[in-house]
């Protein structure tokens, strides 16, 4: 027997309880599937283009008839046997597969299949339920049980694991963290002083609901959503061109804030422009799916466009409700999820209805939209549009002078030599007229003569006449100037339509060129059916989304609920929780609250409430040595999650800690400071002008969310950020150099500091003051006495160095637009800079403690 079945074989019967480490029974969609399905459902999976050995591990059936499983005797199968050989022909997984199996997994196999090989389906394809709350694990007695269902869950899975809950954060934590989550703007000095000292027993609530209803509130959800939605302010490609997609983008703020339930947020975004006597709101909201990539380069082809962004509606739709990766059934059935070709195109000829050519249209150098879309003129535009209408119209009236003197003098040469050879052009039942003699002409005949001649006028001399009347110029310069005026400048918002059904086919291998058997509307089969009564097409799959029975959207919307606030979703894998991803600790608590979130109504509100109430959510994120050991990565959640905050996030907390921030709600896009030809690379040819144009004003000082984002080159100062070129929904934060070299040196920070120095001190007589002044509104809490030390000390540097160079203090004092106070002194002045740029960079001030 080799040294590897001996292992295995000991371990099964040491093992052979059938109990796991923490003493669980054994699991097949927590402890089999995933071993399945990293080494084994590759090859002997559903899809049958792939399928080795004619073999299926993904069906029991499938492999007890093969005879690679025999239940309730692991040694007769191929699977037990094959696992266990040290044979390199015979070994699964094969040698040259990169994939080897632990002891442990090898064992859990045999207890499996000696235990009779039960199957499950994949856990999240089943409608979540509520099971009933946990007994308090903690609590001494009945009063001091935690009330929130969330901390019973929790705690509950704490003391399976020998692990307690820590502490209460401190206030001036708690109020800075809620303001992270739940505006991203920092609270006053005055407003956390008052929450530090309320005695009130739910001043938090309060604090939180308060929170809840700044309009600030949508601004800060809407970031993760934008990523999901692939938002950006253009199409991308070589000529990237501008669109008008913020008023979408605007839309999404305001469902936010109003707190929209979740269903109708999902069936306005998927088929708003479907629902019957669709509003304005609900036509805008389905622009979500018209927020793709545009190629208008001179190689593109059309059709081949148009398929490319249909399989990025399906990759999108499906990532951000369902959370699964549908984007490789384009070719073949999927190699782990139950999802075949049939499912993928059957769902996307909901989306294969649009009446788009693939390709934008030019409206401008600068504006490229695609069709269908609204026209939404602001009120800026409707009085421009009558400036212009006024001033056409006065020149309309000189012109009309000219025009019917000259026409007059005109027609008689006309009407005197007969039939011309220069009227060669002149409509029939006219020439008929003209050679007809005028003393047989009716009243009739000369009155539709005369309007003949004067519409080949207007249309053939007229225009040839602009030297001799300047009028006719000055008239055609007006028109013209309206027509680049409402091509440019009128907001075109692009939205979907069904005016257009097409035929749909399954393509082979994915090729545009190669379409297959013909499908019609359906969702995947392995889901809850479609209702009969439901519409086939995007309302109805809408509508089945958000419906009772369905398994994953609830599920795929709280998982990442529970990331937004605590870094990391139950399942790691936000954009997949199919048959790959990883089995949730918690469960209970995810089915839970996905159910809560249905008979809530769908309230996004509420269900941020709940978490943000919980004591879970209000711990400590202090980490002891003991959670470091024994949950590393606080996936069990002992303590509160720590990370840093997002850089658009961070961008606008160094505003708002200055006084600088302009919190305006909506607008179109505005252009902070970039690095100077931070566009010069898409020049390359003379089609438009990709000169940066920034803004000016308080533009320059607008929350993130409002910043222009090209495709082609994003924002140089928002790291770590999604591309906007694909659907995101997984917080992915890195570190390097360039992240402290941003926070460092950008002239965002760096003029945010001067501000804050000013403010600091211009409000604040001694320097103790100034400087708790500064750490107070960036960290919102005051310095401790050795913490207000170091300040000192690097204050007292910097200024030896501004004394000794007075250039470089002025040079730091000229970086950003914001008027400085002449009358402080420059070197303490530049000091304090230093030292607020130094504040905004502690890790503390970057991080969501």
């Amino acid at each position: 027997m080799s040294p590897r079945r001996c292992l295995s074989v000991f371990l099964f019967f040491f093992l052979g309880s059938g109990l796991t480490a923490f003493g669980q029974e054994l699991s097949f969609n927590r402890d089999i599937r995933p071993i399945l399905a990293e080494n084994c459902f590759y090859c002997h999976g559903q899809d049958h283009n792939k399928r080795q050995g004619d073999l299926r591990l993904d069906n029991r059936d499938a492999a007890i008839e093969k005879g690679a499983i025999v239940p309730d005797d692991p040694v007769k199968g191929s699977l037990i046997q094959r696992v266990l050989s040290d044979d390199p022909d015979l070994q699964m997984p094969p040698p040259g597969s990169n994939r080897v199996l632990t002891e442990q997994q090898r064992t859990m196999l045999q207890q499996w299949v000696s235990s009779g090989a039960k199957y499950e389906t994949h856990w999240a394809f089943v409608p979540p339920v509520k099971v009933a709350i946990p007994e308090p694990a903690f609590a001494s007695d009945a009063s001091s049980a935690p009330a929130n269902p969330i901390d019973r869950f929790v705690q509950h899975m704490l003391q399976q694991r020998g692990l307690k809950p820590s502490p209460e954060a401190d206030r001036a934590t708690l109020i800075r963290r809620l303001s992270i989550d739940l505006t991203g703007l920092p609270p006053s000095p005055q407003e956390v002083d008052a929450f530090v000292a309320d005695q009130d027993p739910q001043a938090y609530e309060k604090l939180v609901d308060r929170l809840l209803a700044s309009p600030h509130y949508g601004e800060r959800m809407a970031l993760p959503w934008l990523d999901a939605a692939r938002y950006a302010d253009s199409n991308g490609f070589q000529q990237d061109g501008d669109t008008w997609q913020w008023i979408w983008r605007d839309w999404v703020v305001k469902a936010l804030n109003e707190d929209l339930p979740f269903d109708q947020f999902t069936i306005w975004q998927i088929a708003g422009d479907l629902l019957p006597n669709a509003t304005e709101d609900q036509k805008i909201a389905s622009g979500f799916n018209r927020n793709h990539l545009l190629n208008g380069e001179g190689g593109a082809i059309a059709e081949e466009q148009r398929w490319v962004i249909l399989f990025d509606r399906m990759e999108t739709t499906s990532t951000t409700w369902l959370g699964l990766t549908m984007n490789c059934t384009q070719c073949h059935d999927h190699k782990y999820d139950p999802i075949t070709m049939t499912d993928y195109y059957s769902l996307l000829d909901g989306f294969n209805r649009v009446p788009e050519s693939g390709t934008p249209q030019y409206f401008s150098s600068r504006i490229r939209v695609a069709a269908p879309f609204i026209e939404l003129p602001s009120e800026e535009n409707k009085q421009r549009f009558r400036e212009f209408d006024e001033q056409i119209q006065k020149a309309d009236g000189e012109v009309k002078k000219v025009a019917d003197a000259a026409f007059e003098g005109w027609k008689s040469g006309v009407l005197a030599d007969g039939m011309p050879n220069e009227l060669g052009e002149l409509s029939a039942i006219a020439s008929m007229l003209l050679q007809k003699p005028e003393s047989e002409r009716s009243d009739e005949d000369r009155k539709i003569l005369a309007s003949e001649l004067r519409k080949y006028f207007d249309e053939k001399i007229l225009p040839t006449l602009k030297d001799k009347f300047p009028a006719i110029g000055e008239r055609d310069k007006l028109k013209q100037q309206l027509a680049d005026y409402r091509a440019d400048q009128m907001p075109r918002v692009m939205i979907m339509s069904d005016e257009k059904p097409r035929e749909t086919k399954i393509l082979s291998r994915g090729d545009y060129l190669t379409p297959t058997e013909k499908v019609s509307f359906n969702t995947p089969a392995f889901l809850p059916p479609l209702p009969e009564s439901a519409p086939r097409n995007r309302l109805g799959f809408a509508q089945w989304l958000v419906s009772p029975e369905h398994p994953l959207t609830a599920r795929v919307q709280v998982n990442r609920m529970w990331q937004y606030f605590f870094g990391t979703g139950f399942v790691r894998t936000a954009e997949d929780l199919g048959v790959q991803s990883e089995f949730p600790i918690h469960q209970d608590l995810l089915d839970w609250l996905s159910v809560e979130f249905r008979e809530s109504g769908w309230s996004m509100k509420h269900m941020h409430r709940l978490i943000v109430t919980s004591a879970t959510y209000r711990q400590s994120s202090k980490v002891t040595q003991d959670l470091l050991a024994k949950d590393p990565e606080n996936r069990l959640y002992a303590r509160a999650s720590r990370f840093r905050m997002p850089s658009m996030i961070l961008r606008d907390w160094a505003l708002a800690s200055s006084g600088l921030l302009n919190g305006t709600i909506g607008g179109k896009p505005v252009y902070p400071y970039q690095p100077d030809g931070i566009w010069e690379s898409l020049a390359i040819t003379k089609e438009r002008d990709f000169t940066y144009p920034a803004s000016s004003g308080k533009d320059l000082y607008r929350r993130s969310l409002y910043t222009f984002w090209r495709r082609t080159v994003g924002p140089a100062n928002m790291f770590d950020a999604s591309n906007r070129q694909a659907c995101r929904v997984r917080m992915q934060p890195t570190s390097t150099p360039l992240h402290a070299l941003t926070t460092l040196n950008d002239p965002t920070w760096t003029e945010a500091a001067r501000v804050l120095a000013e403010h600091c001190m211009t409000h604040n007589s001694n320097l103790d003051g100034q400087l708790s002044a500064a750490f107070r509104a960036v960290l919102c809490r005051a310095p401790r006495n050795e913490e207000l030390e170091v300040l000192r000390r690097m204050f007292q540097k910097q200024l030896t160095i501004y004394h000794a160079d007075s250039e470089a203090a002025k040079q730091l004092l000229t970086v950003g637009a914001a008027t400085r106070n002449e009358s402080l002194p420059v070197a303490d002045y530049a000091a304090m800079t230093a030292v607020c740029v130094g504040v905004m960079n502690l890790d503390e001030s970057l991080t969501r403690e």
